[in-house]
């Protein structure tokens, strides 16, 4: 098949060409998307899950969808050498250069001088004015240096900005386990506040397992937010995910390659589309066939171990490959962190740093007390084959 042409596309939060299973919380979101617009309430989403079940594309999908209502909308990446301070003001300064103008109503333009003062509670060598004269006017206020009340004026004046605009805002930040603990106790609040109040500003929130506990343990009431297990394809869907994008080009699969891949992808949206890619080039005929799918489930699997796992295992120490070699003879179903100590001969307790390090690189994850686990499926597979 014309590589030109491949319809599969593997990669971090990369928009696929078929959007498959996740039609209910597309449906939810849109659904508070309208509820906000008609000044109702709507809990922040939580979506959570293992690497490569595709968490981000949704997230970005629900960014899309809010942009297209001409929403006010700003994703962040926590953990991505920025503080959630500089990096929401940042994201929100596009959407809001786009609105001002002079004719802009005055909560627009009292929200524009808070984001000026926000701006300036982490960067005071820069500026921002709108091509506005702002002096004069109500607003400011967000530069006090305690994150909580200066994000919660931000977002407040931004949401009064957007009812007058007749539209809403959604923060939406990826990767929300790494937030620092202040940052997470701050957008919990927000949050909550906003809820009471039904102000025009809707959240969402990606990350790891491990996520809905880190919320739970900042604010109690993070327990009502919505949440979202988000997991691999199964079945029909998985198919679909192969199927679709090639039916557009006028290119069907046979049934035999198509559960080759879907198995030995284990249904993972990122998987899928590294054998689908894979599977595509290796095709010469006008349809894609067992001996193809076989041809890219190999070369699909190469490229994981020398990119998508390795880069991995590469950022662990030897102390901590070693932990991860103990672990990854339980599987991917995770290991009892006294059972993994004694493997290695030593008392649990010492091995402490070496678990907190391997869950700041985003490696493992407790999904519950005295448990590890891998983040990404198919990683003890992936240290089983190597050399020691």
């Amino acid at each position: 098949m014309d590589p030109v042409a491949n319809p599969y596309s593997p990669g971090a939060g990369r928009k696929p060409a078929a959007l498959v299973g996740r039609d209910q919380p597309r449906r939810d979101w849109q659904v508070a998307l309208e509820r906000v617009e008609a000044d109702r309430s709507a809990q922040p989403f939580v979506l959570y899950g293992l690497r490569g079940v595709g968490k981000t594309v949704l997230l970005s999908d629900f960014r899309r969808s809010a942009a297209q209502r001409d929403w006010l909308v700003a994703q962040v990446e926590a953990g991505a050498g920025k503080s959630l301070r500089e990096a929401l003001g940042e994201a929100l300064h596009g959407p809001l250069a786009d609105l001002a103008r002079p004719s802009a109503g005055r909560r627009l333009i009292k929200a524009l001088k808070t984001a000026v003062s926000f701006k300036a509670s982490y960067d005071q060598s820069g500026t921002w004015n709108f091509g506005l004269d702002l002096d004069g006017s109500s607003g400011g206020g967000a530069d006090t240096g305690v994150l909580e009340t200066d994000l919660k004026k931000l977002i407040q004046d931004l949401a009064l900005a957007a009812e007058e605009e007749n539209v809403g805002l959604a923060i939406l930040v990826d990767e929300a386990q790494d937030l620092a603990h202040d940052e997470i106790v701050a957008l919990c609040a927000i949050a909550h506040a906003a809820a009471q109040d039904e102000w025009r500003v809707l959240f969402a929130f990606a990350g790891l397992p491990s996520l809905p506990r880190v919320l739970a343990e900042a604010k109690s009431y993070a327990e009502r937010f919505n949440y979202e297990k988000i997991e691999q394809l199964r079945g029909t869907v998985a198919s679909e995910a192969l199927t679709k994008p090639a039916a557009e080009d006028g290119v069907e699969w046979d049934k035999s390659a198509i559960a080759l891949i879907v198995d030995e992808s284990a249904g993972y949206p990122y998987f899928l589309q590294q054998f689908g890619q894979d599977t595509w080039n290796a095709a010469t005929g006008e349809s894609i066939t067992y001996d193809d799918a076989r041809v890219g489930a190999a070369t699909g699997r190469a490229a994981l171990d020398t990119g998508f796992f390795r880069a991995r295992w590469d950022r662990a120490t030897r102390a901590e490959q070693n932990y991860l070699r103990a672990m990854a003879e339980d599987g991917d179903n995770g290991s009892s962190s006294g059972e993994v100590a004694s493997r290695l001969g030593r008392g649990p307790a010492s091995f402490g740093p070496i678990r907190a390090n391997l869950i700041a690189k985003g490696l493992v994850y407790a999904p519950e007390h005295g448990v590890i686990a891998f983040t990404v499926p198919g990683m003890a597979a992936f240290i089983n084959r190597q050399p020691k």
